[in-house]
This record gives C-alpha cells, structure tokens and sequence, in this order.
C-alpha cells in the first residue's frame, strides 16, 4: 500500500515538473503577448541509430513541447528523454538508465535563432530556413545549425527537418561490446506543428 502511495506521489512531481519545464521554456523568450508566440506540446522527435545487421535503434517522443516567437525567429524546444519510446522495453531501459542517464540529465534542449525568418513569405511550399543556436543533451551543449523546411499550416507553421549527432560529443558513454551495433552518427528527424 505504502508502494502504491510513494508511485502517486512520484507521478504528481513528474507531472509537475514537466509543467515547469514548459513554463520556464516559455518565460525564457520573453514576455510578449501570447499572439506573437507559436507553440506545441506534441511535436515529434526521432531518432535512427541503427546499423546493418543488428537489432534496430530507433526511437520516439511525441510529447516535445517548442515555442517560434514570430516577430524575430527565437526558437526553442525541449523534450524529456524519459519520452521515447523503443519498440523493445528493455533497449528503452537501458538508454535511460546506462546510456543518457535520465534521472542526472531528463531533457535536452534546442535554443536558436532561425535567421531570415519572415512570416508573410510562409507559404504552402516548405522553405528551406538555417536555425543556429545551441543543442544541450546529457547536460553538454554544443553549437549547432539546423536545416528547417517551414511550411504554412492552419493558424501558424509546420517546421521539420533532420540533423546528425555523435554520442562522444555529448559525453555519451557507448560501451565497446555493443559499440558496432550503434551508428557512429545519430539522426534525428523533428516535426513542429506550431500554432498560435
């Protein structure tokens, strides 16, 4: 019984957590109105690291929160490692526990500007835009930039795109023995739904 109060509890404080984060990420781009601000809670983040001839390394969040102040191009997203999912339980377990040590570090985060941003010239055909900015993982941050089709969509944007990382650049320990069955280079495939 006592377990079972202890998990609720643990539950409630994730949760409220999580709210934090979201709100911290949206007080950190400023205080203007709400209008000129486009945002999503379920944007999507995967990730391929697999290699030939081994079990696939592949996994996903669907509950990555980003914010695109339209006025200038500030943009920031954040996503709580503990969110993706692997079709095998126990990859999933070990990637938070061995790998991107997520009680130490439980989120990564993409802050940056999209240069040249221009709402008005957003059109139905996706754009190609160069977001710089700085990538945080495994609480190591290293400048990035980041290719972003934009696209218009109903009230506000959709932004995707892909880029590579390696695990040794953010200090993620990959063990020899299984070294060979993970890609020296990670894709990471996003996608933002960003409205208003």
């Amino acid at each position: 019984m006592e377990y079972r109060r202890l998990k609720r509890k643990l539950i409630i404080m994730k949760k409220t957590f999580i709210n934090c984060c979201v709100l911290l990420l949206l007080i950190t781009l400023g205080s203007n109105a709400f209008a000129q601000k486009l945002i999503t809670k379920t944007g999507s983040i995967k990730f391929q690291a697999s290699m030939p001839n081994y079990e696939e390394v592949a996994a996903e969040n669907k509950s990555v929160s980003a914010i695109l102040e339209q006025s200038n191009g500030d943009f920031a997203a954040l996503v709580l490692i503990k969110g993706f999912r692997f079709k095998v339980a126990l990859m999933e377990e070990h990637f938070n526990e061995n790998y991107m040590e997520s009680e130490k570090f439980s989120k990564a985060t993409l802050k940056g500007k999209i240069e040249d941003f221009d709402l008005s010239k957003i059109t139905n055909t996706p754009k190609n835009f160069t977001l710089k900015g700085d990538l945080t993982i495994h609480g190591k941050t290293k400048p990035v930039t980041v290719t972003m089709k934009i696209s218009k969509a109903a009230n506000g944007v959709n932004a995707i795109g892909s880029f590579e990382v390696t695990p040794e650049d953010y200090d993620i320990d990959i063990p020899t023995l299984v070294r060979k069955k993970i890609a020296d280079k990670i894709k990471i495939t996003y996608n933002f739904l960003l409205i208003k």
